[in-house]
């Protein structure tokens, strides 16, 4: 059999831990003994622990578990990602079941039968395993290709800069704001990797992309036979960002009677997973995205008040590249090379027409709208110095009419205003096709059937 993991035994009784040790040494790689819990916080820091078997009475005289209770939401709370199985006496089964509702994974009777206890470990450390696997499939980190974030230069763009260096390296909850196309996922990587969290994962859901029914499993998991189609646990994206962040993009999508669920989530830094009763600790630095205003949503109760506070500690605000011109040359050459090589072409410049048609363009997709532009342009142009004519960009008078019918001048009140137009000229532009006017639009076709609904187009 191949020995694998890290096993923590914690028990008073010196004969008990040699005796485990000799009895578990065939199944385990390592295997760590205390004969007191006061250490356990050292180890844990200091060692990947697999799989922890806890004792529940430690004190002379006192066997009423409540140290073994204390020390397993210790280790709950410094390596979540461990099992813990409970070493109780049979009197104290009871007290065993109060400490599965509080995050153990199951607990073994003394005095042990040696199989029972074999399997009980094993079986807790391949939940351990097949719980990391899942959130390697559910997680997000940076591999070193990722695109670099870039700032630009533009008076617009320098305060933002400045503030996300200051609190980045903190755990407050964030909020990121702007138009569409404008960065906000890439900003919340930025933060991330500029957090002392870098080394861990960063998880992101796209809130719109999310069916309402489920909404719990996918955020905080289900267990096995909670509901038809679960035929084996889950974890969810909260525990999958255990260490991390986890950034909830289009925040504004999620209905009013679900924010509550997330705002528990938040206050309590825990979750319950569909089909539990107990309740898990989360360790996670949340960033949050949206392109609505919040404030207009509550007041229109939209949105919840108290959920908006508890996201909202720093607020991140994007500005639309329309409002930093000086980026959008600096940005497009940017582009242009990235695609350049990732095409096979020959690494070309802008002719100084194209250059005076991308200063002229309202860029109201921001700089997706632009990248996209370039791409594009790359693809269709030939070798060399790109004309304005490779970048199929209305010309200066034209633009207009593109946004408004007959040059006629419209005032955006509100982003969701602007948003609407945008969604009605790409479904209008692509014949109601939903897959190519999401495309178009830069977004998933579920986040653009629920922006439809919302909007009512």
């Amino acid at each position: 059999m191949t020995k694998q993991g890290t096993l923590l035994v914690v028990d008073d009784n010196r004969n008990i831990l040699t005796s485990l040790r000799y009895l578990l040494i065939d199944y385990f790689a390592r295997i760590l003994t205390l004969d007191s819990p006061v250490t356990i916080p050292t180890v844990l820091s200091q060692n990947e622990v697999d799989v922890v078997l806890l004792d529940m009475n430690f004190a002379s005289g006192i066997n009423n578990g409540n140290e073994g209770l204390y020390w397993l939401k210790e280790i709950r709370r410094i390596r979540p990602q461990a099992g813990v199985v409970l070493f109780t006496a049979y009197a104290d089964i009871d007290l065993a079941v109060t400490g599965i509702k509080e995050g153990a994974a199951d607990f073994v009777v003394k005095p042990w039968n040696n199989d029972k206890l074999i399997q009980t470990l094993t079986d807790v450390y391949n939940k351990v395993c097949a719980s990391k696997k899942e959130k390697k499939r559910t997680t997000v980190k940076s591999n070193g290709t990722d695109a670099a974030m870039y700032w630009g230069n533009s008076p617009a763009i320098r305060p933002l800069r400045k503030l996300v260096e200051k609190v980045s390296i903190t755990d407050a909850n964030i909020l990121i704001t702007g138009e569409n196309g404008t960065g906000k996922d890439m900003l919340a990587r930025e933060i991330h990797r500029l957090s002392n969290r870098k080394d861990g994962p960063m998880v992101v859901v796209d809130m719109g992309a999310i069916t309402e029914s489920l909404f719990e499993s996918e955020l905080f998991g289900h267990v096995k036979g909670s509901f038809t189609d679960a035929h084996a646990d889950r974890i969810g994206r909260f525990e999958a960002a255990d260490g991390g962040t986890l950034f909830l993009d289009e925040i504004a999508n999620l209905p009013y009677y679900l924010q509550a669920k997330l705002l528990t989530a938040i206050q309590k830094r825990s979750f319950i997973k569909v089909g539990s009763n107990t309740p898990q600790p989360t360790n996670i630095r949340l960033i949050c995205a949206t392109n609505r205003d919040l404030d207009e949503m509550v007041r229109k109760g939209e949105f919840r008040e108290d959920l908006l506070y508890r996201i909202n500690t720093i607020h991140l605000h994007i500005p639309s590249l329309r409002e930093r011109k000086e980026d959008i040359l600096p940005l497009a050459r940017l582009f242009l090379e990235r695609y350049a090589k990732q095409y096979g072409r020959t690494n070309g410049t802008f002719a100084p027409d194209a250059a005076a048609r991308l200063l002229a363009h309202p860029w109201y997709g921001n700089i997706r709208e632009l990248q996209h532009t370039i791409e594009k342009a790359v693809i269709l142009a030939d070798d060399g110095e790109l004309r304005a004519e490779s970048l199929q960009l209305p010309v200066a008078e034209k633009v207009e009419t593109a946004v408004v019918e007959e040059k006629e001048e419209i005032a955006f009140h509100t982003l969701d205003e602007m948003e609407r137009t945008m969604i009605q000229q790409a479904l209008d532009q692509c014949g109601s096709n939903l897959s190519q006017a999401a495309a178009k639009l830069g977004i998933t076709r579920q986040t653009l059937y629920n922006k439809m609904k919302r909007y009512g187009l």
